[in-house]
């Protein structure tokens, strides 16, 4: 099955007036929607802008695991446990909030920041908490995430390349930037696609793009 959700789709969270624009793929915050909750381990796919000096305060998290992918801009990050980094495009970040642990995550820089992030649940809860990040990671190096059984592919295509989609119990695709196509689907800059049971599809680049893609276990 092939499930294709369109960006216009999102809903619109964020607060205009503190510079935050929110786009949010699942069920979110005060946005619910009982048949929208999760794919897989996927709990969220947000994509964020902040302006300079924007900023998320310092808020709890607990039994999520959180990969940021950073478009454009420097995220600013501190945790509880004593992280405090500054995360640029092509930097993988992944904070493992295990039984709990409180971040702030900010643009301190001068230009806009826009990133990703997606929450995954864990198949055990608790356990301490984790930072991990990736500087510069390469396309044909997936970074996996045994805590949630799944592996996270980064795409980068020149137009007309091809790329498989994993063959998996479950696919999630989060277009970044560019255009691709899926069989006979165009798709965009923030559309997505959650596939399920299907094998040999592969994604087309109609010009230069960035793709996200989730290998998730059954």
């Amino acid at each position: 099955m092939i499930s294709v959700h369109r960006a216009e789709d999102r809903f619109l969270g964020g607060d205009e007036a503190a510079g935050i624009l929110s786009r949010h793929a699942f069920s979110f915050g005060s946005f619910y929607d009982p048949d929208n909750l999760r794919f897989g381990a996927v709990l969220a796919c947000n994509f964020e802008h902040l302006a300079p000096g924007a900023g998320f305060d310092e808020h709890p998290h607990s039994h999520t695991e959180i990969v940021t992918w950073v478009v454009e801009g420097e995220l600013t990050h501190r945790d509880s446990a004593g992280h405090a980094t500054v995360v640029r495009p092509g930097d993988l970040q992944h904070l493992s909030a295990a039984a709990g642990v409180r971040h702030i995550e900010r643009n301190d820089g001068d230009a806009p920041l826009t990133f990703i992030q997606m929450w995954l649940a864990p198949l055990e809860p608790g356990g301490e908490p984790s930072y991990t990040i990736v500087p510069g990671i390469a396309d044909a190096t997936p970074y996996a995430l045994p805590e949630a059984g799944a592996m996270l592919h980064v795409r980068r295509l020149a137009p007309a390349e091809r790329t498989a989609v994993p063959d998996a119990a479950r696919a999630y695709i989060h277009v970044v930037t560019g255009g691709v196509r899926l069989g006979n689907e165009e798709l965009g800059p923030g559309d997505s696609v959650r596939i399920t049971g299907e094998e040999g599809l592969e994604l087309v680049a109609q010009d230069t793009a960035e793709v996200l893609i989730w290998e998730l276990s059954a």
